[in-house]
């Protein structure tokens, strides 16, 4: 700590005003490590798991009641840390949804993350420089910063590169869905029924497009309309696909058409845009080969065709 007061000294060059910055740098920190920690801990106990315990009596009466009143207390120390309702909070929570993360405190978890790393980070760089003694101030300040940075930014690009694994595993798992649903449909089945039998029948190989289905079905269940509950799926996962299935089948429920030609139909020109995809990634080899031919194979390969022939005419340039 001495080190950090040091340092905001060399700029100020005033040591009243510097204690004054470092007490306000330190309870700033410490008041943002110590919100983002409460929420983090608070929303680890979700009303579900809260009534699920009550339900259960296996850690008494009142504790859903409880984690209530403690989300609830939180609520004006949660507005400091995530931002109003806007178009970037609307993104957060479909990423959220994309990657998996559906709970209501998933933005509140996010952001909190994203305190936590920036105030761990910049505190961590200010103290490990102390052990380097080499290194300015000004350097430190902009390590520091940048390592701030890095910490807002990198659970950002986490949750990206979550929210698209899971968009292509549910992508690639899509098409055996939509076949086992077709025979389903065929054999008799209704699409609730058939929707919850191929998602049993995933449940193993594909779990999160199980998972997604289970979900659609419990949504029915509860009194939501098949589209609704669809729909709501296609939002979730963020699949284009889904997406369009779901659009037919609504123009087809509207228009009284049959649900199992429409499947069937949808299933045929799934199977020719999957050729047609596979059939322009192998026209595309020839071109992305060009590449490495030239950088990586064609060097070696005039290396070894060329290369004796070279050293034989030096050999003789040198006689």
């Amino acid at each position: 700590m001495e080190f950090l007061l040091d340092l905001i000294n060399e700029y100020l060059q005033n040591e009243s005003y510097s204690r004054m910055v470092f007490v306000g740098m330190a309870a700033a920190a410490a008041l943002a490590f110590a919100f983002s920690v409460i929420v983090l801990v608070s929303s680890l106990s979700s009303p579900f798991e809260g009534r699920k315990r009550v339900l259960t009596k296996s850690n008494g009466l009142h504790s859903g009641d409880h984690s209530n009143r403690v989300m609830d207390s939180l609520d004006p120390l949660t507005k400091l840390i995530v931002p109003k309702q806007n178009k970037h909070t609307f993104e957060v929570r479909l990423k959220l949804m994309h990657a998996g993360f559906r709970s209501d405190n998933a933005v509140k978890n996010f952001y909190a993350i994203k305190i936590l790393l920036v105030v761990t980070i910049f505190f961590a760089v200010v103290l490990s420089a102390s052990f380097l003694p080499e290194v300015t101030a000004r350097q430190i300040f902009v390590y520091a910063a940048l390592g701030a940075l890095t910490g807002f930014l990198l659970p950002s690009m986490v949750l990206d590169r979550l929210a698209l694994n899971r968009i292509k595993t549910i992508h690639s798992s899509f098409p055996d869905a939509l076949d086992l649903l077709v025979v389903c449909i065929e054999s008799g089945l209704g699409l609730s029924a058939a929707l919850q039998r191929v998602a049993q029948e995933l449940d193993v190989s594909h779990p999160e497009l199980a998972e997604e289905l289970n979900l659609v079905n419990s949504e029915i269940r509860a009194g939501v309309h098949r589209i609704d509950a669809l729909k709501n799926m296609a939002e979730r996962t963020g699949v284009d696909d889904i997406k369009g299935l779901v659009a037919l089948l609504d123009q087809s429920m509207r228009f009284g058409g049959s649900i199992a030609d429409t499947l069937r139909v949808y299933s045929e020109e799934f199977r020719d845009k999957r050729m047609q995809r596979a059939e322009e990634l192998a026209a595309k080899i020839g071109t992305k080969m060009i590449f490495p031919l030239t950088f990586c194979l064609w060097p070696g390969f005039f290396l070894v065709a060329v290369g004796p022939a070279v050293l034989t005419v030096l050999e003789v340039f040198g006689r």
